[in-house]
Order: C-alpha cells, then structure tokens, then sequence
C-alpha cells in the first residue's frame, strides 16, 4: 500500500432515518460545559447548516443516537450534541474547528485528542460508541497474570484495596482518557495486598521483556498530576505514523521529523527516540517526531529519491516540501538532529535548496562551481489531511 492508493474512509449514507426520534443536544455558550461535564463520553457532530457533508450526516448521526440511547437510556452515560458552528463561532473557534462535519469525542467535559474519523454509518457510529463504553481496566485475579502480560505493549497496573474507592476512581477516569495509548489492569483486596504494602499503588511497566518497572510518586488522587503522569508514559516522544492516524496526526498542522526504518530496525528507533530525547524536547510543541515502516511507506521513499534498502532515512516534510538529512551516520553527533530542525524553522533548508549553501557554510571551492539547485520534492505526507471528498476544508495551513 502507498499514499497513492491511500483513501479516507468513505461516506456512507446508510441506516434507517426516523424523523424526529433524534435525541440530540444542540450546546451554545449557556449550556456546553454543564452539559459535556456531567456526560461520561459525549459524541459531538461540530456541523455548519449550508455544508453538503453535514447535510448528509445528520439524519445517520441521530438514528446512532437513537441506537445509543436504546442500549445507555441514563442521559448522563452517552450523550450526542450537536453545534452549529455559524451561530457559534466563539465555541467553534474554542475547539479549533478546521474543517465540517467534525466530530469529537469528550469524556466528563474533557476533549479527547482523537476525534471520530471512521466510517458516516449508523453501525460504525453507534459502535464507536459502544466501544467507548467497554471499561478500559482488566481486572487481575492472580498475580501470576503478571509474568504472561504482552512487553510489547506499555502497560499500568494498579493496586488497590478496593474497587469502591476515590483512588481507584481516580485511576479508572485516566484510563478511560488514555485507553488507546496504554494496557490498563489493576487488583484489589487480597490479590493486590502483596504489591501495596503500606497504601494503593500504581507502577508503569514499559515495552521490553528486561525494562524496569516505574514507581508513580504522586497522590493518587489528584487527577491532574496522575493524568499528567500516566500520559508521559502512554504516550511515547516518538509515535510511529501509519495509514490509519497519518489524518489525525496531519491535522495536528506542524512538520514531521521521520526516522524510515525496517520494522525489524529496534536499534535505529531507540538510538533516533536517545538522540530526539537528548537535543530536540525543547522542540516539542514545533515538530512531530515519528518513525514510519519502510516498506509501507514506500512512496514518501520515493519521492526523496530513496527506497527501501536505504534505509535508515531520516527525513523533515514540511507539508510542502520534503527534506533529507544528509548523512544518517551523522544524527547521533550532538546538535545535528537540532540544526537540521532549526534550519527548517529559519527557512535555511528551503533556501539552500533553491539557491545553494548559504555563502557562510560554503566553501571557496563550492563557490566557484555553485550551481542553483532544483526545487525540493514537495510533500507526501500532506495526501494523508483531511480530504475536501470528505470534508468541507474551512482554510488552508500556513506551512513551511
């Protein structure tokens, strides 16, 4: 599979429409955040009236809410919602509203970074609900689970003395947040004593049969310092970019830093997650830091002139223009990965691309026999936004 062959789900008009049966929550400034706090998981349709894709969304979106409601009847459970975005800007602008239909999901009045992106059925909306109403927590009946649990996966347990309680409550809302990032298990009572010695405990099991457990230091209950916590441990510095989250990760609108590599290739990930961890986290909020499978993404590969046999690669692509790091071997020298990045924020690697090293960093030699380099292959990554045969796209990025 390539870029090229790559497509958004499809919209798919299905499912019976019963007119006025849908029990949708329409939120303006007065009532959103009553409303979305008191909610468990809130799906809300972000919508405008003279938009051909909202159009056809609503009838499908209210019969989901029908199905829903039928299976969660406590209003409070799963809540549908609704904003007209024409008549509300304010909250439109709130939720950084790009493009219509959107649709986000909220748990206990908390946007979830990943919105509905999946097929416009009855089934697949309703069922996307369903999901989001499976408790995200297995429960250990024996301690000896532990030893078979999968090291591929990051993994949280909790120990808890009992399950009716604000500690556990704690852990149970944070695992509901993070329930795509990390496998969430927890014990109580007797099975859980030899683990909590003297109070309820929480440990971090990272990926890798060998790596140590972590330890949370913190009051469990305190949900901003366990969400914060649990997060830097779900959430990896480095994501890998695949097929079904290049969207979401594109519409996040900042440059990808790219380590291309063979799956089997642990040992160029954890050396670029080292070296990404070492000289680039003050640029964080800056540029995305991801690595890709080769084979995969043999397109972007391409279209820099490489395949997969060259690889490792480590590429920038703005989403207008893709740009090499020259030499691999070079990523681990200190500051090399940073300039690279660097350059790309001060428009150097652009420049130079045009124009040819920048007088500073050429020599005499180079001088003489400059020549104006070609353009820059243009971005591959940018076919993986939010397409306009599924979206009506509200503006454009400003984009390196």
């Amino acid at each position: 599979m390539d870029l090229k062959s790559f497509s958004n789900p499809v919209l798919v008009v299905t499912g019976l429409y019963t007119p006025g049966r849908g029990e949708i929550t329409s939120l303006d400034a007065g009532n959103i955040d009553d409303i979305l706090n008191s909610a468990g998981v809130a799906l809300v349709n972000f919508y405008a009236d003279w938009c051909r894709f909202s159009q056809m969304l609503h009838p499908i979106f209210e019969e989901a809410s029908n199905i829903v409601r039928e299976e969660f009847p406590d209003t409070t459970q799963a809540v549908f919602a609704r904003v007209d975005c024409d008549q509300h800007s304010d909250i439109a602008q709130r939720y950084r509203i790009s493009k219509y239909p959107t649709l986000k999901l909220f748990r206990n009045g908390m946007m979830m970074k990943r919105e509905y992106r999946g097929q416009r059925s009855v089934t697949a909306i309703a069922d996307f609900i369903r999901q989001q109403k499976v408790d995200p927590i297995k429960a250990i009946e024996n301690l000896e689970e532990i030893s078979t649990i999968d090291r591929s996966r990051r993994t949280i347990i909790g120990y808890f003395e009992k399950r009716d309680s604000d500690n556990y409550r704690t852990y149970e809302k944070v695992a509901n947040i993070l329930r795509d990032d990390c496998v969430f298990l927890a014990a109580f009572g007797e099975v859980s004593k030899p683990e909590r010695f003297s109070a309820d405990n929480i440990i971090y099991k990272p990926m890798g049969e060998n790596a140590p457990d972590m330890v949370y230091m913190g009051s469990l209950t305190n949900f901003d310092l366990s969400y914060t916590w649990t997060q830097d441990k779900c959430v990896p510095l480095v994501r890998e970019i695949t097929f079904e989250n290049g969207e979401e990760l594109t519409e996040e609108g900042i440059p990808f830093l790219i380590l291309f590599h063979q799956k089997d290739d642990t040992d160029s990930l954890e050396k670029f997650q080292q070296e990404v961890a070492r000289q680039l986290i003050s640029e964080k909020g800056s540029i995305n830091f991801l690595h890709a499978d080769c084979d995969k993404f043999r397109h972007p590969l391409l279209h820099i002139q490489k395949t997969p046999t060259d690889c490792p690669v480590i590429a920038i692509d703005s989403f207008r223009h893709m740009y090499v790091f020259p030499e691999f071997s070079d990523f681990a020298v200190p500051g090399k990965l940073r300039q690279f990045v660097l350059d790309l924020h001060s428009g150097k690697l652009h420049r130079e691309f045009h124009h040819g090293p920048d007088p500073t960093d050429s020599t005499p030699e180079q001088e003489e026999n400059r020549e104006v380099a070609s353009n820059p292959p243009e971005s591959s990554f940018q076919k993986l936004a939010p397409s306009e045969t599924r979206y009506t796209i509200l503006r454009d990025r400003d984009e390196l």
